[in-house]
């Protein structure tokens, strides 16, 4: 029997220079002229659970506590936990590998069906200001968490990872599979003056271990 192979919902126009194959999934690590940044980084291959449950907030996932309130994250050991609403988180594995799913209904594995992007660097939320009314440099609210509301117009789960004052620091987001290549032209389209180019793993996972100290 052949294997499965997986592909992501997003293209960008230029080739990697540098991939690998992992679990049916063609992995770009690294683009030629990446440049100094703001990167935008294809992320879909990376696993990612929809966990329900009326006591959700009693779970946890990966041996990490839910958070408390919609909107909090809890960020440890390359799992995000994101509480969406009273019965509902999102978790997502940043890591080059990924538990199994557990044995348990309230688990859902969304990994194929969604768009998983990261965008970060310097100036990385001036990007997001021409794309999103959402304030992602709210001083009132501390890195990680999460937004859930419109990105180009498009209903999109959005964790701010990191920011600064000055506009850098970055943030993953994801929204149905459908909308992938209409989101990356958006996205590269509006960072376009300020250098957005397309990056591997290789960089987002520079980034990632640099915020988990």
């Amino acid at each position: 029997m052949a294997e499965i192979k997986r592909e992501s919902p997003v293209q960008f126009k230029v080739s990697p220079l540098k991939v690998e194959a992992r679990d049916n999934w063609t992995v770009a690590l690294e683009y030629d002229e990446e440049g100094q940044g703001p990167w935008l980084v294809d992320l879909a291959h990376k696993t990612r659970w929809d966990l329900q449950d009326r006591k959700v907030g009693e779970l946890t996932p990966c041996d990490l506590a839910v958070p408390e309130a919609p909107g909090e994250c809890t960020f440890a050991d390359n799992t995000l936990i994101n509480r969406m609403n009273r019965t509902q988180a999102s978790i997502f594995h940043l890591g080059a590998e990924a538990p199994g799913l557990p044995d348990f209904s309230g688990y859902t594995d969304v990994t194929e069906s969604t768009v998983f992007l990261a965008l970060f660097g310097p100036k990385a939320f001036f990007i997001a200001e021409k794309l999103t009314a959402l304030d992602f440099l709210d001083p009132a609210k501390n890195a990680p968490f999460l937004y859930q509301g419109p990105f180009c117009h498009v209903p999109c789960q959005i964790v701010t990872l990191e920011k600064t004052a000055d506009g850098n620091g970055g943030f993953l987001l994801t929204c149905s599979r459908g909308y992938g290549d209409s989101m990356v032209h958006a996205m590269l389209e509006a960072g376009s003056a300020l250098g957005l180019r397309p990056a591997g793993e290789n960089r987002f996972n520079a980034w990632i271990q640099g915020l988990q100290g």
